[in-house]
């Protein structure tokens, strides 16, 4: 017998129809002996729905009172998936975040986990019923219902696996694994038997929507199993994503192709170029709560500098108005913004043992004409910053370069 926690995504969830779908799949565990916890996430599309309704109150929505609104939708689910339990003849009871005691910080709308009050759960495990909890919230100190930042249900999911040291933590999408990218842009794509927490950690963070980051970051930290599978198909093992690469295998050079059109570029001109400049600019984008990606700084000339720096689209317009401020304070010349950009990485453990990846990734962009914006590396990925018109080019040209393409 394991313990094992299943998360369903929204459009495993869509519907009435898909959540009896479920409900029978999370039978069958059951009745194998195991003891199962079900995070689920709002019905596909919901929480859409309720950040709309939101703005239509308020162009800009209290941060806690919007958390209060787009935590309803996983409430919805999780009694609809407990009933459809109900009436097959299993046990089940319905958690929220509040109700397990999944404590976070207080940054309403992107929370960070802090702890997980298990004990109810185990109670109604060892009693043979299937816990159901709301995935993407918790409550802070105070009480205030807060939520994770989208695809939270994910981190929901792995946070409960370890807090139960749970056997194994299996994440149910629409997808049946992860594959080496996107195959909605190259049909050629293959699906990977296994990935390591490192390069889906990498993937993750560079735009492959299969999971959130902050749930691989919580897997690798606390060695949970974790595998993603379908919940359309009932055959298959997915895709495991373990602790480390097998060092009995040779590792391919490249795992996968990652990619993100939801990218923008700003860049600060004629600034100062002396110490405590770049804490000046980026210290004050962190304190709105903005995470910044690739950063740039030109060689000095004549005793000032270009500073660039890459954020998510949803927030260049917050990030300029706070350069526009930084720019009257440092005397700079000028802010120039560009949110038609996107970011192509490649991503392998395989990188470490084979010199030359990154002239064969330079060469194959530059044979289609594709220019180079910005450059960021590490031991295992090297991205670039393009025009977004050339993205999905370039995913191709880099899947087929290093010999990712399914062989028909």
């Amino acid at each position: 017998m394991a313990l094992i926690v299943q998360k369903y995504g929204g459009t495993s969830v869509a519907n009435t129809e898909r959540i009896k779908n479920v409900a029978q799949r999370v039978a069958r565990f059951r009745a194998q002996g195991h003891q199962v916890v079900v995070v689920l996430s709002a019905m596909s599309g919901e929480t859409n729905k309720l950040i709309a309704l939101a703005k239509e109150i308020s162009a800009s929505p209290d941060p806690r009172e919007l958390d209060q609104v787009c935590s309803t939708g996983e409430q919805v689910t999780i009694g609809l998936l407990s009933m459809a339990l109900k009436d097959i003849g299993v046990p089940a009871k319905s958690y929220t975040g509040g109700q397990v005691k999944v404590l976070t910080d207080n940054t309403f709308t992107k929370a960070r986990i802090l702890s997980i009050d298990e004990a109810s759960m185990r109670r109604d495990l060892d009693a043979g019923k299937v816990v159901v909890v709301a995935g993407f919230q918790g409550v802070d100190a105070e009480g205030n219902v807060t939520t994770l930042g989208r695809g939270g249900s994910d981190t929901s999911a792995v946070a409960l696996a370890a807090a139960l040291k749970a056997d194994e933590c299996q994440i149910y999408t629409d997808v049946d694994g992860v594959y080496t990218t996107d195959p909605r842009v190259v049909p050629q794509a293959k699906k990977l038997d296994v990935i390591t927490f490192e390069e889906m950690l990498e993937m993750a963070s560079l735009g492959s929507k299969v999971l959130q980051i902050r749930s691989v970051e919580f897997a690798g930290k606390y060695k949970v199993k974790l595998r993603v599978l379908s919940s359309f198909e009932d055959e298959g093992e997915g895709t495991l994503i373990t602790v480390e690469e097998d060092k009995n295998m040779e590792q391919p050079i490249i795992s996968g192709i990652a990619f993100n059109r939801d990218e923008a570029k700003l860049t600060l001109l004629g600034v100062p170029d002396k110490p405590g400049i770049a804490y000046h600019i980026l210290g004050a984008i962190a304190a709105d709560n903005i995470d910044v990606d690739m950063i740039i700084q030109n060689v000095g000339v004549d005793g000032t500098t270009d500073f660039s720096f890459t954020v998510n689209n949803s927030d260049f317009a917050r990030a300029k108005g706070i350069l526009d401020k930084v720019k009257s304070e440092l005397a700079a010349r000028a802010v120039i913004g560009d949110n038609s950009i996107g970011k192509v990485s490649i991503v392998g453990v395989g990188m470490r043992s084979h010199p030359g990846v990154a002239s064969r990734m330079f060469k194959a962009l530059a044979d289609e004409g594709i220019n180079i914006q910005m450059i960021s590396t590490s031991e295992i990925k090297i991205s670039v910053v393009i025009d977004e018109k050339y993205l999905e080019l370039a995913v191709r040209v880099l899947h087929r370069t290093f010999g990712l393409d399914r062989a028909d």
